[in-house]
């Protein structure tokens, strides 16, 4: 199953999906969290937590899962009171068969063993997992309408039909066999310290020496750890005994049969019980941060971070502010008329004492053709007057730019707004004003300031 953590945030994700409210805004919570470090599986527990302000959401899974350890735990301790039960009614004679009570403790033990590896190889157990989901199901565990506890239920019944489950189903199937095992084992110290017993053996097929064999080979692994094993003389006295026998061979009996329950019944169940325990949490489920869910919360916080870190504002280009030299200028307009004395405004009363001329409106190829030739014998600075909504097209451009490459002083711009229009620019005036700016900073042209 997953985690306490993992249970919590996918019950917050299904509970979000189906729009509940919550103690606390999961948005606030997921905002606060930006800013903060770990790991995504980190924060988002953290922002389960949270969000689980009040502590119903993690109180509804822990009622779930205390039910069903609560189960398991009875039917361990009754399935130990039924093997301390049985096999205090299988001794109640002085006189015990050693061979028929070892069967009736360890036979169908090692068959349901063998069988759950069998089981384990071939089928993968996923029949049994399936039984044993049923047999939980928190449908039955725990009653409730509202939205909190029906999630969970869901949440639950996913948990439980996840392919690691096998290997829960066969964790707890060993520790109900163990807690069988120890109420026999119990049973029989008990015994044994309280009563007076004595062991025999029948066989109308196996010799006395055949039996020898057997029981020397069964045990030889109680005997590494310790425990006792009747000798030759010992197993052939104690064939057919209808009566008290000496007590030192009565101990070597009872010291085999304690060391054979051990060994061939416990010892291999716990080893089971271990393998199970280790490979389910091999294969436990894990929150998957994949789901949509979560990657948008993940892309929230980490876009936020690379745009802070990379994100780097590009300057617009600014055309030079416009150097006036003392020499003589020609002012002229470029395709649009302007009043007269347009290029007075704003400037220095020091321009009257330059010599100025105006040539008046540069549009078509004749007024071209005699500003190229005026140019070409008259060294001067070009003032050019441009109306600020004229487009920097590239006739325009083209213009411009023919100007520039003949005048001997070079060429300065002035962007012209109309006098009626003293309103703050529009937005489309403040962009066709940054072409312009962009156009002659890439030609290096002084703009006035007017």
């Amino acid at each position: 199953m997953l985690s306490q953590q993992d249970q919590l945030t996918e019950l917050v994700r299904l509970l979000e999906s189906d729009q509940h409210v919550f103690a606390t805004d999961p948005l606030l919570v997921t905002e606060k969290l930006q800013l903060e470090t770990g790991t995504p599986v980190q924060k988002l527990h953290r922002r389960a937590s949270r969000i689980d302000s009040n502590g119903d959401l993690i109180r509804i899974l822990g009622k779930i899962d205390g039910r069903i350890k609560g189960i398991m735990t009875v039917m361990s301790v009754v399935w130990c009171v039924s093997g301390f039960l049985g096999l205090f009614t299988l001794l109640q004679a002085n006189v015990v068969n050693f061979f028929y009570v070892l069967v009736c403790l360890l036979g169908f033990h090692t068959l349901m063993l063998v069988g759950w590896l069998l089981m384990s190889l071939v089928n993968q157990g996923k029949a049994s997992a399936n039984w044993f989901a049923n047999f939980v199901s928190p449908n039955r565990l725990i009653r409730g309408k509202d939205d909190v506890t029906q999630a969970a239920v869901s949440l639950y019944e996913q948990q439980l039909h996840h392919s690691g489950m096998r290997w829960y189903l066969g964790r707890f199937s060993h520790q109900l066999w163990l807690a069988t095992l120890t109420g026999m084992l119990f049973a029989i110290v008990f015994l044994l310290i309280v009563r007076q017993y004595s062991f025999s053996w029948e066989s109308t097929l196996l010799s006395d020496q055949a039996l020898i064999t057997l029981t020397h080979l069964l045990g030889w692994l109680p005997s590494m750890v310790g425990f006792d094993v009747p000798n030759d003389a010992a197993i052939v006295q104690s064939r057919l005994v209808t009566a008290a026998m000496p007590l030192s061979v009565a101990r070597q009996w009872a010291g085999l049969l304690i060391g054979s329950l051990l060994m061939y019944g416990i010892v291999p169940r716990a080893l089971a019980w271990v393998f199970c325990a280790l490979m389910f949490r091999r294969k436990k489920m894990r929150l998957d941060i994949k789901l949509p869910y979560y990657q948008k919360i993940v892309d929230f916080w980490q876009r936020q971070i690379v745009d802070n870190d990379d994100f780097v504002e590009v300057a617009a280009p600014v055309a030079p502010q416009a150097q006036v030299s003392s020499g003589k200028k020609l002012v002229a307009l470029l395709e649009y008329p302007a009043p007269d004395g347009w290029w007075q405004v704003g400037v220095d009363e020091t321009l009257s004492t330059f010599g100025i001329e105006d040539f008046g409106i540069v549009d078509d190829r004749d007024d071209m053709a005699r500003l190229t030739t005026y140019l070409n014998e008259h060294p001067v600075q070009v003032w050019l007057g441009i109306h600020a909504q004229a487009l920097p097209d590239r006739g325009t451009l083209r213009k411009l730019d023919h100007i520039a490459s003949h005048a001997k002083h070079g060429v300065i711009v002035q962007l012209l707004r109309p006098e009626s229009d003293a309103s703050q620019p529009s937005a489309a005036q403040m962009m066709r004003h940054q072409q312009w700016q962009t156009a002659l900073a890439a030609r290096k042209i002084g703009l006035v300031s007017a």
